[in-house]
């Protein structure tokens, strides 16, 4: 490793010793000058470039920092050296792509001094140079990295500086947005500047923004959020910030990027100003609902219809609080639920909504208008729409007998009776009785033994809500027909493993050993399987000792495919079976829960 970081530092001297060789040689005025600004003349657009000489330095410097330094001096000497590189140059480097790699995993090693500098020198003189660096797509990703820099100071930077420099430039790149909060806000680039510049304002960070790939789909869930401490100034700009949002709010909403924008802004002031965050959506959704519109038709129910703002209203009913969604829903939203629910992108606010109020007595009268369409909805393929309903069926506790006839005819097995007991595949594919058992044998009756096939995301999403309802007898009876292989597909099945969760969880002792006795012969199958494995220690989770013995009686007589196996072994590993085969006695002691024991099982474990 020496041997490498040697050869690493020895590169980067003659990269630089080469660099100032071309600064001071012969060679003309042009070329001269073309070495003292980094620069390889003019790309596409007159954009100026870095030349290859340089490229080549910071790929190398991106190297070196894929390696550990001895010490904390040695690294800061490091970070000195590339940033005096930079000097002079920063928003070239920072608008290439090599330059643009390399300076965003340098900046979280500098000091705040040092991060300071580079956005000064990306900022010009008058901070007016971070608008162009900002909606570059290189640059953006700089300024970011920049600006987030501010989250982790540390307790000897705060003592050491009494003016801040950082936060100055952080909020001269405020003022700057602020001055062109338009071209911004839509800037495909510059919108994802203006949106971590409102999670440093108000004091949280998430993980960074990667690059994006054409075709990639962004992650649904929310990242998390770190906290730190602000400074003042911090509090009052971020206040001035969203006021200049607001002002252009007519203008954004139906923007897709700006719409994302004022979607951060929410959830940032939600977050960290609540108070504000109430203030802000009560004057969006007053332009919302005042907006002309035809005669008697709510200009809600257009910008629900709309690709942008449809987002937006999603979040801003997430955030509401209850007495606001009462309104929307009474003044705007009554009696076009199910019109909604069959439009391709208002059912997803009609979706948010659902969720929303469900611990409320309004959920009883949104419950009551949406169920009258459920089967124009399962036509349209709006799933989410059913799903939401059920999990918020589930919330509340209220309206699941209804809703779980209501499904038994959309799913056309409610009558006769007997069809019942084929209800849980249907549910889990989506799928009516009369497609799900299409084919009929040559005396003309029904075949209704049909291997288990096609469960779907949604349909799992369905099962696993309809298994927290109180009554669900419907359910498990349906359950306990499937036969062993359809018990062992449902376990290895990437959607149908967590309806099996679902069921056994919240089982009674009685229904649970039910599950067991029809899962028995397939517990080395599942073990050896990724899915199954992951099912498998649920169930042991919440089985009895003599349940337990079952299991471990079953599976010990395989112990060289299970100990061998990539998932199984794991398995082996958390049953003890090792234990169970040579001390038996103490195998059972521990898997009783005395807690003495426990401790000395994981110590002999390990």
């Amino acid at each position: 490793m020496m041997m490498e970081k040697a050869e690493v530092k020895k590169s980067l001297k003659e990269v630089n010793k080469k660099r100032r060789g071309q600064e001071g040689g012969y060679g003309g005025e042009s070329k001269r000058k073309k070495a003292q600004d980094g620069s390889n003349g003019e790309g596409d657009g007159g954009k100026k470039r870095l030349d290859a000489l340089s490229v080549g330095y910071y790929r190398r410097v991106g190297e070196r920092l894929n390696e550990d330094f001895e010490d904390a001096e040695e690294r800061d000497m490091f970070v000195e050296n590339v940033l005096s590189e930079v000097k002079g140059k920063a928003t070239l480097v920072a608008t290439d792509r090599t330059g643009s790699i390399t300076l965003q995993r340098l900046l979280p090693l500098c000091s705040r001094e040092q991060v300071a500098k580079v956005m000064a020198e990306l900022g010009g003189k008058s901070g007016s140079d971070f608008k162009a660096v900002s909606c570059d797509r290189c640059g953006g990703h700089v300024v970011e990295s920049a600006v987030r820099q501010v989250s982790r100071v540390t307790a000897k930077e705060k003592e050491d500086q009494n003016d801040d420099v950082l936060e100055v430039q952080v909020l001269a790149l405020s003022h700057v947005v602020r001055d062109n909060s338009a071209e911004f806000i839509k800037h495909v680039h510059g919108s994802h500047v203006v949106r971590t510049l409102f999670h440093v304002l108000a004091g949280c960070v998430g993980p960074p923004r990667t690059e994006s790939h054409p075709g990639a789909k962004e992650r649904i869930a929310s990242p998390q959020l770190a906290d730190f401490e602000i400074p003042t100034s911090f509090w009052y700009e971020l206040k001035s910030l969203t006021e200049t949002l607001m002002d252009s709010v007519q203008f954004s909403i139906t923007d897709s990027i700006a719409s994302a924008v004022f979607q951060t802004m929410l959830r940032v002031c939600h977050k960290k100003r609540p108070k504000l965050c109430k203030q802000l959506v009560k004057r969006i959704v007053a332009y919302l609902t005042s907006c002309p519109a035809a005669p008697g038709v709510s200009p809600l129910l257009v910008f629900l219809k709309d690709q942008a703002s449809s987002h937006l209203i999603e979040t801003i009913i997430q955030l509401s609080p209850k007495s606001l969604l009462r309104d929307l829903y009474k003044n705007h939203l009554k009696s076009h639920l199910v019109n909604l629910a069959l439009h391709p992108i208002a059912n997803f606010p009609v979706q948010r909504l659902t969720g929303a109020l469900a611990k409320t007595k309004l959920f009883l009268r949104l419950f009551d208008e949406l169920v009258q369409g459920m089967e124009a909805i399962l036509g349209a393929g709006h799933m989410g729409v059913v799903v939401q309903l059920a999990e918020s069926c589930a919330e509340s506790e209220a309206r699941q007998g209804e809703l779980m006839q209501c499904l038994l005819n959309a799913f056309h097995c409610a009558e006769p009776g007997s069809r019942h007991v084929h209800c849980l595949p249907l549910f889990m594919s989506l799928l009516t009785y009369d497609v799900y058992y299409h084919s009929e044998t040559a005396e003309g009756t029904e075949k209704t033994e049909v291997p288990l096939s096609s469960i779907c995301y949604h349909g799992s999403r369905l099962v696993q809500a309809l298994a927290r309802f109180q009554e669900r007898s419907i359910l498990l009876s349906s359950l306990h027909t499937l036969t062993p292989a359809d018990f062992l597909t449902l376990a290895c099945d990437p959607s149908g493993s967590h309806v099996l969760q679902a069921l056994v969880s919240t089982s009674s002792d009685k229904g649970k050993g039910k599950i067991l006795k029809r899962l028995e012969g397939q517990y080395v199958r599942m073990a050896c399987s990724k899915l199954g494995s992951r099912v498998l220690e649920a169930i042991w989770s919440k089985a009895s000792i003599s349940q337990k013995q079952s299991i471990a009686q079953e599976l010990v007589p395989s112990e060289s495919q299970l100990r061998s196996d990539q998932f199984a072994r794991h398995v082996w590993a958390k049953f003890a079976l090792s234990h169970f085969i040579h001390r038996r006695a103490h195998w059972q002691e521990i898997q009783t829960g005395e807690s003495k024991k426990r401790k000395l099982f994981s110590d002999i474990l390990e």
